[in-house]
């Protein structure tokens, strides 16, 4: 009995062992996004209670108005900003501390096949070296390979995982996504 109470702790400690192993290598998570009109906002919440992380909302100093997101009008604010690669938009709201975390769901609306311009100050913000970002997308129409290439060639130190536009996804399609 006193081998098998043994045999029994040992395996157990074991198991407790393997356990937090595991969540040492899974690291913290969180999703990051920025949401004009709320649908990259509801695909964050679900990502974010799929993978048990933190949530965080990415702000710009002033808020969108429905004028500034019409992207038929060429003097709107988002179509003016879009066109001008240059052009960074300042941050508002309380800023995250991105040195606790190892991997960052990134969420942004897609605006003229490119991420907004308040993603790439985001990235600028904090050091994002050794992160794993994993970006996801709204859009109408545009897939998300462009924005993310437009990532990538844009910050080439930073490490960014295959994203996923998230436009209509099932609640399996966020699993999926996150269990990758």
């Amino acid at each position: 009995m006193r081998k098998l109470t043994t045999v029994l702790t040992i395996a157990l400690m074991a198991v407790s062992m393997t356990l937090c192993a595991q969540n040492a290598k899974k690291g913290k998570v969180l999703v990051a996004y920025f949401s004009a009109s709320g649908n990259t906002e509801a695909a964050a919440k679900k990502i974010q209670e799929a993978a048990g992380a933190d949530l965080y909302k990415i702000e710009p100093e002033k808020p969108y108005t429905k004028e500034d997101l019409d992207f038929r009008n060429r003097q709107a604010r988002s179509v003016v900003e879009m066109g001008n690669p240059a052009f960074r938009e300042k941050l508002g709201g309380k800023p995250v501390d991105i040195k606790k975390y190892d991997v960052i769901y990134l969420g942004f609306p897609i605006w003229a096949n490119r991420a907004p311009s308040i993603i790439l100050s985001f990235l600028e913000s904090q050091d994002f070296k050794g992160k794993t970002i994993i970006p996801f997308a709204t859009s109408g129409s545009s897939p998300i390979d462009n924005s993310v290439n437009q990532l990538k060639a844009a910050y080439p130190n930073l490490t960014f995982k295959e994203g996923k536009r998230m436009n209509n996804a099932t609640d399996a399609d966020i699993k999926a996504f996150v269990g990758k």
